[in-house]
């Protein structure tokens, strides 16, 4: 499973509350795909301006270009996670599309940091990597969820956060 939605929430108003979807997976987690019908997720419009966070220009270049084509409004790109940071406090997305690994500090700190802010965005992390590599960590991140860079589009974000 390479997209994942995290049932547990601190902040229900703002993250997928899970109802009548499958069983889940691998510890808490549901596969996107399997819960995107009907019973799943909440009344929340879905969000459609993005924050992109990633190390590499040419993926956030790329991501851009998804997203936008599938009528997403990506307000800004970042390449660190003291910009994300910074970005998020500035812009206000709805949504952060957020790389684990960043080399000042990694998504997942990024998402904590990003938490403890006022009315904070959703945040889906990104990586090259397999999710079960974060093992624990990701599973308690302050996150909607995580899909595989491969596999991120608007249809699958969308999925993901509602």
């Amino acid at each position: 499973m390479l997209a994942v939605a995290f049932a547990a929430s601190r902040d229900t108003r703002r993250r997928k509350v899970i109802k009548d979807c499958p069983a889940p997976t691998v510890q808490g987690l549901w596969s996107a795909t399997m819960c995107g019908g009907a019973g799943c997720g909440d009344d929340d419009p879905v969000p459609r301006s993005v924050l992109v966070v990633d190390d590499h220009a040419e993926y956030r270049i790329s991501v851009r270009a998804l997203l936008e084509a599938d009528g997403f409004v990506v307000l800004g790109e970042a390449g660190t996670g003291a910009e994300a940071i910074r970005a998020v406090g500035r812009l206000s997305p709805d949504v952060v599309l957020l790389d684990v690994r960043l080399p000042d500090m990694d998504g997942i700190a990024v998402a904590e940091s990003v938490a403890r802010m006022p009315d904070p965005p959703v945040v889906v992390l990104v990586s090259s990597r397999d999710g079960a590599a974060y093992g624990p960590r990701l599973a308690n991140a302050p996150v909607r969820g995580f899909l595989a860079k491969i596999d991120v589009s608007g249809a699958s974000l969308r999925r993901l956060i509602g």
